[in-house]
């Protein structure tokens, strides 16, 4: 994979592109898409944005999101537009199976591939141009890098910057995280000389839940969860049931693993979800205890080293006995 760098005077030439992300995008895979969606037409290119499954409701207010094709809605035209693309910009995952069903389309294109992330273990045989690097906060903070170092800071405009902002602020956990750095926070204040109106972006992702997540919240804090406090842990399994019963969207249960760290003294937290295909699990942690390498070792997963997921094709209950009998593996980490 060459440097990001040596891909920047290629953006004088036009060009066809795709840009992609993950599946089930959050608000930095959505954030960054749109931000570089934004960039590259005010450059004149042919630019799309193609998500890998749908996206939560929280996100259908960012400028450009109307422009996104769902892969799993629209399979032969999006087939058909990374067929004819010149590059391909794979965004916030940094592995091709991360697309899910995108997988194959995405590898069998004769489009150049290029890598902009901030997760661990990159697969970057699989791409010819890009960056990886596991310190930014966020893809948005390496997209705003991009146009920066490209020459083009110009063209930072508002939707540009509310799109990049969105990502900062959720990747940072609202700019608590450790990943939260000095040029973070430069960031915005560039973002918010250009007239960024950030409450509203805040309003938009946090105050727009409907009463039935409430409720299965309610129910998720009651009868769901599960304290460790001998190891400094806790979890939640959430049924298939608690799904259809409060008839959750996507998107309804996002940040939910981050309230069990509010607990006093938990230092890991996971929660595993019941969906159709998979179970899927979630998990956050405190410290130097590194949920990257546990995701990865024992739930064919991985990420950040505070913040991570993972899968399993056991039941909801195997899987979380599971997890149950391997933290006790980690006793002393989790207590030192």
């Amino acid at each position: 994979m060459q440097p990001i760098e040596t891909f920047f005077p290629f953006l004088n030439k036009p060009f066809k592109a795709v840009i992609t992300c993950h599946q089930k995008p959050d608000g930095d895979a959505m954030g960054s898409t749109l931000s570089l969606y934004h960039f590259l037409k005010s450059l004149g290119h042919n630019v799309t944005v193609i998500s890998p499954t749908n996206w939560a409701q929280f996100l259908d207010w960012m400028p450009g999101v109307e422009e996104v094709i769902d892969f799993e809605a629209n399979r032969e035209l999006s087939t058909q537009l990374v067929n004819d693309a010149d590059y391909i910009f794979c965004l916030d995952f940094n592995i091709l199976h991360r697309t899910k069903n995108l997988e194959p389309v995405i590898a069998a294109s004769n489009a150049l591939k290029i890598l902009i992330d901030h997760h661990q273990q990159p697969d970057t045989p699989n791409f010819h141009y890009g960056i990886s690097d596991v310190k930014m906060s966020s893809t948005c903070e390496m997209i705003y890098d991009f146009i920066v170092q490209s020459g083009h800071s110009n063209l930072i405009n508002l939707d540009i910057a509310t799109c990049l902002y969105t990502g900062l602020m959720t990747d940072t956990g609202s700019f608590r995280f450790p990943s939260t750095t000095a040029s973070v926070h430069k960031i915005v204040a560039h973002l918010k000389e250009l007239g960024l109106q950030h409450s509203k972006i805040h309003e938009n992702i946090y105050d727009q839940g409907s009463e039935a997540r409430l409720k299965f919240m309610g129910n998720a804090f009651l009868n769901r969860m599960q304290v460790f406090p001998e190891l400094n842990a806790a979890m939640m399994s959430i049924p298939k049931t608690d799904i259809y019963r409060f008839d959750l969207k996507t998107g309804d249960t996002e940040g939910l693993v981050n309230y069990l760290l509010s607990i006093r003294g938990i230092r890991f937290a996971a929660i595993v979800i019941d969906r159709e295909e998979e179970r899927k699990w979630s998990f956050r942690s405190k410290g130097s205890f590194d949920v990257n390498i546990f995701a990865r070792t024992h739930f064919e997963g991985g990420g950040h080293a505070n913040a991570a997921g993972g899968r399993s094709s056991k039941s909801v209950d195997e899987t979380a006995d599971d997890f149950k009998n391997i933290i006790q593996e980690y006793k002393t980490q989790l207590t030192q």
